[in-house]
């Protein structure tokens, strides 16, 4: 789009280098259902309860008229949920776990005795209807539940993951400013790379930063960003940093095009290789990249399987692997570089190496 001579007001908000941590799960704020308002307290604790309810009323909206699965019943959902209902399951199960977690002695439960004694039944999570919904956000939620603490980084980027959730199936204009949250948070947690617990998800943290991973997102991905990332967010350091407000008067000019220094070809293939490096790292128990790292010879069709998990991965395209394999000499020894070799495999290495060989220590260090 073109504009001249157009005066636009903007306010811009500085964090100096990067948007902190802190600030971007400040942002995931709480604002109770409209039919709730008054009535639902709006504490973090009661902002994840009625959120998930909100949740658990949009999903049922969704798929009017299916026939509900059973939190009681129903196997619980392991590995990544792929349905809307594997969604639907999990967000009943924590919901019914914090009300069965409810202590009926406590003071400040007590008085709710007979709606928490209700919903502490599973099969009364299997359909919820609007005044069930009303009921529990009104009189359930923010009550105090007989939970081990998480982490409040953890609670947050959960509401986050809430919000998101109902934005996409809403279609609501707020789904492009979350999405930015988690696209920041990602970056942020892609400088954490030397921790190993970071380092099993940087396929998925990097892809997160890409726009072509929220194309056509779902609900089931974005549950399981959630669960993937959620212990991982209070690694990020949290930076003391005030914004600082500008307000200023701008004019628009045309357009003017001009490159971007450190976005080429170079800074492509350097993502490429961090993301290849992440995600065989995470299959080394593969026959294939284990017998590199034991210095084991690789036929054709070992180097065909390297060459067909990297394609299909989605780690880079055809074009970066070509470059791998170019510049290191053959896609084996790319891999290897990435991969490491066994310690014992490289000891046995050197001793072939060194046997019937008189080497001092300085020989063998510049061999």
């Amino acid at each position: 789009m073109k504009m001249r001579g157009v005066v636009a007001k903007r306010r811009v908000i500085d964090y100096g280098v990067k948007c902190s941590f802190e600030t971007l799960l400040e942002r995931c704020s709480y604002e109770p259902h409209a039919a709730w308002r008054g009535h639902a307290a709006a504490t973090p604790a009661s902002g994840l309860f009625t959120t998930r309810l909100e949740l658990i009323g949009e999903l049922d909206k969704h798929h009017e008229g299916e026939s509900p699965r059973s939190v009681a019943e129903s196997r619980p959902v392991f590995g990544d949920p792929v349905t809307e209902a594997d969604v639907r399951l999990t967000i009943g199960e924590i919901l019914h776990k914090e009300v069965a977690a409810m202590n009926l002695d406590n003071f400040v439960v007590r008085p709710h005795r007979r709606v928490i004694e209700k919903y502490a039944k599973p099969s009364a999570w299997v359909a919820l209807t609007p005044e069930a919904l009303t009921e529990l956000a009104t009189e359930v939620s923010g009550l105090p539940a007989e939970l081990d603490p998480e982490a409040e980084e953890a609670k947050r980027f959960d509401l986050l993951l809430l919000n998101l959730q109902l934005a996409q199936l809403r279609s609501e204009p707020a789904f492009a400013r979350l999405r930015d949250q988690v696209k920041a948070i990602a970056r942020l947690l892609e400088e954490k790379s030397t921790i190993p617990m970071v380092r099993q998800q940087m396929v998925l943290i990097q892809d997160l930063q890409t726009d072509e991973w929220w194309q056509d997102v779902t609900v089931p991905m974005l549950e399981v960003v959630r669960r993937r990332l959620r212990d991982l967010v209070k690694l990020i350091e949290k930076q003391q940093r005030k914004p600082i407000y500008t307000d200023f008067e701008d004019e628009m000019g045309p357009e003017t095009g001009f490159a971007l220094r450190g976005l080429g070809e170079g800074a492509g293939f350097a993502k490429f290789r961090d993301k290849a490096q992440a995600f065989l790292r995470a299959h080394q128990d593969h026959v294939t990249i284990q017998n590199l790292r034991t210095n084991k010879a690789l036929t054709a069709s070992d180097l065909s399987e390297l060459e067909r998990m990297l394609a299909e991965s989605g780690v880079g395209a055809v074009e970066d692997i070509e470059r791998a394999k170019s510049e290191s000499r053959g896609l084996g020894l790319f891999v290897r570089s990435m991969v490491g070799m066994d310690r014992e495999a490289a000891k046995q290495a050197l001793a072939g190496f060194l046997a019937g060989k008189t080497l001092g220590a300085n020989q063998i260090v510049a061999a």
